[in-house]
């Protein structure tokens, strides 16, 4: 059981353990200690410090070093140490569920709060000496049988020499976080760098469990042909992810749900194709991900920060709440979507010269990847189809453009044959 919510001192895991804890979730102060000053500008991307930030100017100002949180939990666990001396714990286990150690301070209670019961919180059922009272069992998450371990072992020519890999496999809803031990390979022997572009192709059959392709490294393109749950492509980190339905299909993709909520959930950069609609939340937090997808449902691109995104298709409602930075393009087609778009941080613009290049050029991957007819339809008559796209450019992302602040990232563009 782990408890958090302003957790700042060594009493506070003492409280906690005794009230049932074994885990401790430390987050605000551990953010203080490390620079931040609270200014509750994190979704704007205007941190003075430079802890929740993407802008290059800012984040050199994020003076945060490892001894500080060192030093500090030091602190935390000399003092919880103490008071475990005085209640006569040697450890952690020894207080968790000890519920006699607690009393009401009835001098600081609030006259509102002196009716309050609270046996039901503190209440300790008894117990054969032998019934455990805490976690004594460790869980077993059955990492020993997951996918990527068939993954890494056929990958061992790519991530030993860079030797192109390809490879076929079936995947179900229970393979979680495909890629990510994966990509945690490739990070190991490469770094940030990952592997040249196309290293490692994996196709899946099938329906993909929640985080498929999460972090996963620059160099690795991973393609289903089926359907995906929530959290594809989280903290996508440089790879490729191709989303298609299966070719024996009678729906229109177009029209049908093919990847769950929070997809590409804080992703930094890397490219995905999803021939389809995504659920909510599509590209939350996106901070540097080339996206293209047929459809989303409500806060599309909710507090993205960077990357491009494109929708040949409707959106849900508020997009756009907290979109500080990057640009999205969308297909409006019947002319309604400044009605669901949120205008508190972006503008509504004409498409010009370098978005009409942007948007052919990743409309023609995705055609390439996934087959898309609707992508087709527009490519096909570009001039005239052109003209239904709207150009969701964040205002203050605009103005650090043109004053140099920032470089515009190019839209890249790879030429199939022919």
């Amino acid at each position: 059981l782990q408890a958090d919510g302003q957790m700042r001192t060594g009493r506070d895991i003492v409280i906690a353990a005794i009230l049932g804890a074994e885990e401790f979730g430390f987050a605000t102060a551990a953010l203080i200690v490390l620079g931040c000053v609270m200014l509750r500008h994190c979704h704007l991307n205007n941190c003075s410090v430079g802890v929740a930030t993407q802008d290059e100017i800012l984040r050199k100002r994020f003076g945060g070093k490892p001894e500080y949180l060192q030093t500090y939990f030091t602190f935390v666990a000399e003092e919880a140490r103490r008071i475990m001396a005085g209640l006569g714990a040697r450890k952690i286990d020894e207080l968790i569920g000890r519920t006699e150690f607690l009393e009401r301070n009835e001098g600081v209670l609030h006259w509102k709060a002196r009716g309050v019961n609270f046996s039901n919180i503190l209440y300790k059922p008894q117990v054969p000496p032998h019934v455990g009272t805490h976690c004594t069992t460790k869980q077993d998450h059955g990492i020993d049988k997951v996918l990527d371990l068939e993954l890494i072992e056929l990958a061992k020519n790519a991530l030993e020499n860079k030797e192109p890999v390809k490879a076929d496999l079936a995947i179900r809803n229970t393979d979680r976080t495909t890629g990510a031990m994966l990509s945690g390979e490739v990070s190991k022997r490469y770094g940030e760098d990952g592997l040249p572009d196309g290293t490692m192709h994996f196709k899946f059959n099938g329906t993909a469990g929640q985080s498929f392709g999460a972090f996963l490294a620059k160099g690795i393109t991973f393609e289903i042909e089926g359907e995906s749950n929530d959290y594809i492509g989280k903290g996508l980190s440089g790879g490729k992810i191709i989303v298609y339905p299966p070719k024996r299909a009678s729906f229109k993709p177009s029209e049908n749900i093919i990847i769950g909520n929070t997809s590409f959930y804080g992703a930094t950069s890397g490219e995905a194709y999803i021939r389809g609609v995504a659920g909510e939340r599509f590209c939350i937090r996106n901070s540097g991900v080339f996206a293209v997808i047929e459809g989303v449902g409500d806060h599309g691109c909710e507090y993205m920060t960077g990357g491009r995104v494109i929708v040949i298709g409707k959106t849900g409602r508020n997009f756009a709440a907290g979109m500080s930075g990057g640009i999205a393009y969308v297909y409006d087609e019947d002319k309604k979507f400044r009605s669901r778009c949120n205008m508190g941080m972006v503008e509504l613009e004409r498409i010009g010269s370098e978005d009409k290049f942007a948007i052919h050029s990743l409309l023609l991957n995705h055609y390439k990847y996934t087959g898309s007819e609707k992508a087709k339809k527009i490519l096909d008559n570009m001039e005239k189809e052109v003209k239904n796209f709207v150009k969701i450019m964040p205002t203050e992302y605009k103005r650090v453009l043109e004053g140099g602040i920032v470089k515009k990232k190019p839209v890249f563009v790879e030429v199939s044959d022919g």
